[in-house]
């Protein structure tokens, strides 16, 4: 996929992302957990939580919606973007930091992250389709290979506000 096609998707999905934030925050995650993604390909059970971050060039703490799933133990997000040519920003950001929080429903917590790699990624990147098959055609479209993120948490923290 080019990043052109990509950006329209993502444009296309933007505001969706926006008020699925916005509920999820001010709801102090009661709701936004639980979203239906069928109309994109996904299952209308899809697992979604907040990742914490801060912005690398801006210096601002980011939070940012992300599909997730849940194996041996570690929390599994994936940086598709989807199927673009580049890397989203989120995971750019990912990469320069130690420390990240994450939150999934109410609970949140501060979380020590690795990303996988080859028998290992080999492993859970089948499990990840599962819970999104889109991301089968995101792999397919782009040279790159998505990474896969595993978080860890270390210690519950206060939920996520806006």
């Amino acid at each position: 996929m080019s990043d052109e096609s990509s950006a329209t998707i993502a444009g296309q999905r933007r505001d969706w992302k926006t008020d699925h934030l916005g509920m999820y925050l001010d709801s102090g995650g009661a709701e936004g957990h639980i979203v239906d993604v069928s109309d994109i390909g996904g299952h209308p059970f899809t697992t979604t939580l907040l990742l914490k971050y801060i912005g690398r060039k801006s210096g601002r703490t980011i939070i940012t919606p992300l599909i997730y799933g849940d194996i041996g133990g570690e929390v599994v997000i994936v940086a598709s973007k989807g199927g673009a040519d580049h890397h989203p920003a989120w995971y750019l950001n990912v990469r320069e930091t130690p420390e990240l929080h994450f939150q999934i429903a109410t609970q949140a917590f501060r979380a020590s992250w690795r990303e996988p790699t080859d028998e290992e990624r080999a492993r859970i990147w089948p499990f990840m389709e599962g819970v999104f098959p889109p991301y089968t055609q995101y792999q397919a479209s782009t040279d790159r290979l998505i990474p896969l993120i595993l978080l860890s948490p270390v210690e519950p923290v206060a939920p996520f506000t806006a």
